[in-house]
């Protein structure tokens, strides 16, 4: 299922909606090139979550957990990019004991972090030459039967 952005707000629009459908246990995997949106789609997510704090790049943090808002969800913000499939790492921030009271969304976490659960969003965004962004949304687990609601609402 694929969707065409023309403006980095209505990307964070698509965020959003994201971010209201978002639970405990819900694990996000953003692909996606440099550039391509996926803090902007990030920062949307943590709006429709109500989480708190700023959302920027957690490049050389690696992570940040944003404190839960009205939905009571917290949500912890992965930039897997430095990792560089060092798994090692991942695991050292003991995402899986997280994944259990927050939402995950996992910038460039594809190939490693799909490993925290069988049921996870892959959302793919590519930056097309007209600057609008091009989003694909690939489930897996649960999100098969939970994407078709996120896309009504």
């Amino acid at each position: 299922m694929s969707f065409v952005f023309p403006t980095p707000e209505e990307t964070m629009d698509f965020g959003r909606a994201l971010g209201r459908a978002l639970r405990a246990g819900d694990l996000v995997l953003l692909a996606g090139p440099l550039g391509a949106g996926k803090t902007t789609l990030t920062r949307g997510i943590a709006d429709g979550l109500g989480a708190g704090g700023r959302v920027s790049s957690p490049t050389f943090v690696l992570a940040r957990v944003h404190p839960a808002g009205p939905a009571g969800v917290p949500l912890v913000h992965v930039d897997a990019y430095r990792l560089g499939g060092d798994l090692s790492q991942l695991d050292d921030l003991d995402l899986d004991t997280d994944l259990e009271r927050s939402a995950i969304v996992v910038e460039w976490g594809e190939g490693s972090a799909e490993r925290l659960s069988e049921d996870y969003l892959v959302v793919r965004l590519d930056r097309r030459e007209d600057d609008a962004r091009e989003v694909t949304l690939e489930p897996h687990g649960t999100w098969a039967a939970r994407v078709p609601e996120l896309v009504g609402s």
